[in-house]
């Protein structure tokens, strides 16, 4: 009898374990072998459980499962679709103008030093977000992949219409001649295949995740421009209506260093996006340091004139301030 009544109430408190979990949704339109799915979402989550002791859960709704439009993850967050998102916020650049500062040439160079310049801005670009910055970091600096025309020279850019991730590049893009065309990465296969663009500046990560080597002939392996931010978000209500405990786990779970997992991934996933590309018979163009220098040049008046842009409350030149730690 006592085993029985030790097995009915070990049941019970199991029951009890299992109807108190809390299994929160987390929607990102690439695919799960996508690095950001390694590097950041599923840390997340491991971490998460781990610390809970299974009382809080991720469940992934990769491929567009929950939206197929990548410029709205933010809109079905603040609808309730989906618990957590994963989003660009260069897709939506009006709403987040000081979060993609991080995007103008000359701001930082690679992952992990743009992300930590993210960090150190964090707390003037939470005010941008109705929502609860879980990871917020930088992907590897933007490449330029060309279907029919390599770009070699300034010379080369004329005439070309130019796919950019946030409206920060735009300016810097028509300075060298130039159309700047905002496009979510997950049509940009197809159109660069099409001609609807003629180039793509996209992390070189990007060859490999979106197959850009299909419809791609060339890689420019440096362009004037920094890298791209990306977020990962909880719905503000969601957050708000944990326990006091369950937002400790929350907030344990997506310190910096979730962060800075992201940024590390992007930068062994760019390179083994140049070694897809040369690997798929792609012809990858070093610039050298005079050719460089001409395309600075080229764009130096245009990016003077945007220090003093409005970037919210603040001006682009401001918050790059505050990124660089000055």
């Amino acid at each position: 009898m006592k085993t029985l009544l030790a097995l009915a109430t070990a049941a019970a408190l199991a029951l009890g374990t299992a109807a108190q979990a809390k299994d929160m949704s987390l929607a990102y339109w690439m695919g799960p072998k996508h690095p950001m799915n390694a590097g950041v979402f599923t840390p997340f989550a491991d971490k998460l459980a781990a610390l809970s002791g299974g009382a809080l859960t991720v469940t992934m709704f990769p491929g567009g499962a929950l939206n197929t439009v990548p410029p709205k993850q933010y809109s079905i967050l603040l609808d309730g679709v989906a618990d957590v998102v994963f989003t660009l916020p260069g897709y939506t650049s009006d709403a987040f103008p000081k979060t993609n500062v991080i995007s103008y040439p000359g701001v930082c160079d690679e992952p992990i030093e743009c992300t930590k310049a993210l960090l150190r801005a964090k707390p003037i670009l939470e005010g941008e977000y109705n929502a609860k910055i879980l990871a917020i970091w930088a992907n590897d600096k933007p490449v330029l992949i060309t279907r029919d025309k390599a770009v070699r020279t300034v010379e080369d850019m004329a005439g070309l219409k130019i796919r950019v991730a946030a409206k920060a590049s735009v300016a810097s893009v028509e300075a060298l001649g130039a159309s700047a065309v905002a496009q979510p990465a997950n049509v940009l296969n197809q159109n660069l295949a099409n001609g609807v663009i003629d180039g793509i500046m996209i992390g070189a990560s990007a060859i490999n995740s979106f197959k850009l080597f299909e419809p791609g002939n060339y890689v420019t392996t440096w362009f004037p421009s920094s890298a791209s931010a990306l977020v990962l978000l909880m719905n503000q209500d969601y957050y708000d209506g944990l326990s006091d405990q369950e937002r400790a786990w929350v907030d344990a779970a997506s310190d910096d260093a979730l962060s800075m997992g992201g940024a590390e991934k992007y930068v062994s996933a760019g390179a083994h996006g140049l070694q897809v590309a040369a690997d798929s018979g792609m012809e990858l163009i070093t610039l050298d340091d005079a050719e460089k220098a001409r395309f600075e040049a080229a764009i130096a008046a245009a990016n003077a004139a945007s220090m003093a842009e409005p970037a919210g409350d603040m001006t682009v030149g401001e918050v790059i301030k505050v990124m660089k730690g000055m």
